[in-house]
């Protein structure tokens, strides 16, 4: 069998909801597919759960290793990939069953070098879509991703997701793209942005296939155990890819990286003043405190307030103000205000 698509599917203690990943897999009606299961040393019944179901379906197959971390998981997978094209599911998430097919015709059909889609998320009994600011159904060339996409990767955390993506083997392979090893935050906009300098086109298609389970522990919302200001400070700090020279100037990268720390900085806030079992209240006030005052962020506050605190809404212009001023009880008390609103 040619295989059309590999899919990539990092495992670490997913076993509450593993089942529900693979079935998702299984149903996919792209039949020339393989569902790559890359078991990273779990110490629950993961591997168990995969192996139960490798007989169920040839297009599974399973790699199993020492716990090494997400990224070098998914390099594991790439480097035993044969499809044309490759994608990633995240093992407590599921998708639609035309998903892969869905995007695979996309990439035929616009002889693209990438595909992205939209994707929902859930919390509970919240569901959300998420869009992004790009044109659809339109081949996106060579020059627009110099010019617009490669920017958006800068500036915003939004596009960073690979698991809405399709991408060209040849180009993945041919450009040696990798997870960064040891990262435990922030990989998946280092793969994409390796990616996409080396892509001569891609496409937005009007399509939602991806369903994004926020679990309790995922690494979005563990704030125990991930530092997430520490790594929104190595983003901000790191020399970017070569390409970025030729395309920007010192000060519009300059501009653009303290947009993506000081809108990282809001939502942390927003993250960490939220009730939490995992760490105490004072433990969290801390956190904020000594984020705020940092060197990086009054190094970039300034830059940001320049171009962007005229066009923010009331709420925002409150909460820079507050970081301004380092007025952590005044950030408690308007997250606090803005979730009773929001329920």
């Amino acid at each position: 069998m040619s295989v059309k698509v590999s899919v990539i599917i990092p495992v670490y203690n997913a076993g509450s909801h593993l089942r529900e990943c693979i079935e998702s897999l299984m149903k996919q009606t792209l039949g020339e597919c393989e569902f790559i299961f890359v078991n990273d040393g779990s110490t629950d019944d993961s591997r168990a759960i995969i192996e139960e179901h490798l007989p169920l379906d040839p297009r599974i197959r399973f790699i199993n290793q020492e716990n090494e971390g997400v990224s070098i998981a998914r390099n594991a997978g790439l480097k035993a990939a044969g499809g044309q094209y490759i994608g990633f599911v995240d093992a407590d998430d599921t998708v639609e069953p035309d998903m892969f097919e869905v995007l695979y015709n996309g990439a035929i059909q616009w002889g693209c070098d990438a595909v992205i889609s939209d994707f929902a998320s859930s919390a509970g009994s919240h569901r959300i879509v998420t869009s992004f600011p790009l044109p659809r159904n339109v081949k996106l060339d060579r020059e627009y991703i110099r010019g617009q996409l490669l920017p958006e990767f800068i500036k915003s955390d939004v596009l960073n997701s690979v698991w809405n993506k399709l991408y060209k083997a040849e180009v993945v392979k041919g450009n040696r793209v990798a997870f960064p090893a040891k990262v435990s935050l922030g990989e998946d906009g280092t793969f994409n942005v390796l990616f996409f300098s080396g892509a001569d086109s891609a496409v937005y298609i009007d399509y939602c296939g991806y369903h994004y389970k926020e679990t309790a522990g995922s690494a979005t919302r563990n704030i125990a155990e991930k530092d997430y200001f520490a790594r929104a400070v190595q983003v901000y700090e790191a020399r970017l890819p070569q390409i970025y020279t030729g395309l920007l100037d010192g000060k519009k990268i300059a501009e653009l990286k303290s947009e993506k720390l000081i809108n990282t900085v809001m939502s942390i806030i927003h993250l960490y003043f939220e009730p939490s079992r995992e760490m105490g209240l004072r433990q969290r006030y801390k956190y904020i405190r000594d984020m705020i005052g940092s060197r990086t962020v009054r190094e970039a506050l300034p830059i940001y307030l320049e171009n962007h605190f005229s066009n923010s809404d009331r709420y925002r212009r409150m909460l820079l103000g507050m970081i301004r001023r380092k007025v952590v009880p005044g950030l408690y008390l308007a997250t606090a205000y803005s979730r009773m609103r929001n329920r």
